[in-house]
């Protein structure tokens, strides 16, 4: 079985040409927020992959065989999700964001965009979004939940780790504060699903 030990996000200083003749593997969200497991890319190869703890490997990643130095692209998998949009009719755009508040209180992983939430399935979840007045559709699609603010991974979709300007009008100081004071992070809430 070959190895892989090191991951390159998103493929960044890899030549297009490298990229396009990588070998490729579709994984699920499951598979893929584990640091170690195995797969079988598309030239048939067994891998074993065996990453620093923690690490987390997002559609797009690349990752180096140790042996021969020969990459694997990886491609974010669609699988069983429930996609969540706020209701026209009944409803508004607020609706959305109180969802992700009560499912980020029970901490459900979601991927959000700016019209919708994906979550794995639930379908107690289900229920309570739906309650909620909300159009919540099963569905299949590549799943890639957001990291969160102080996530490990090293690549969450827009966290930085740090405070500064932006150069588009805005900074991520907190209100009042000068860029570069840390905020205080709000407490850590305890509820169902708290895996500690």
């Amino acid at each position: 079985m070959l190895t892989v030990n090191k991951l390159i996000q998103r493929g960044q200083g890899l030549a297009p040409v490298l990229l396009k003749r990588a070998a490729t593997v579709s994984l699920d969200w499951d598979v893929r927020q584990k640091s170690r497991f195995d797969l079988t890319d598309s030239l048939g190869r067994q891998v074993g992959v065996f990453l620093p703890r923690g690490t987390v490997v997002r559609g797009g990643d690349v990752l180096v065989l140790v042996e021969d130095g020969s990459l694997v692209a990886v491609q974010a998998a669609p699988q069983p999700v429930l996609e969540v949009r706020a209701c026209a009719e009944h409803g508004s755009p607020f609706d959305l964001l109180r969802a992700a508040y009560h499912l980020g209180n029970r901490h459900v992983q979601l991927e959000l965009q700016p019209d919708r939430l994906l979550l794995e399935r639930d379908h107690v979840l289900a229920d309570m979004l739906r309650q909620m007045h909300l159009i919540v559709t099963e569905t299949e699609a590549a799943f890639e939940p957001e990291g969160g603010a102080y996530a490990a991974e090293g690549h969450a979709h827009h966290g930085h780790g740090h405070d500064h300007g932006h150069g588009h009008g805005h900074s991520h100081a907190a209100p009042g504060k000068p860029v570069g004071i840390p905020v205080a992070a709000a407490p850590h809430v305890h509820g169902p699903g708290c895996k500690h």
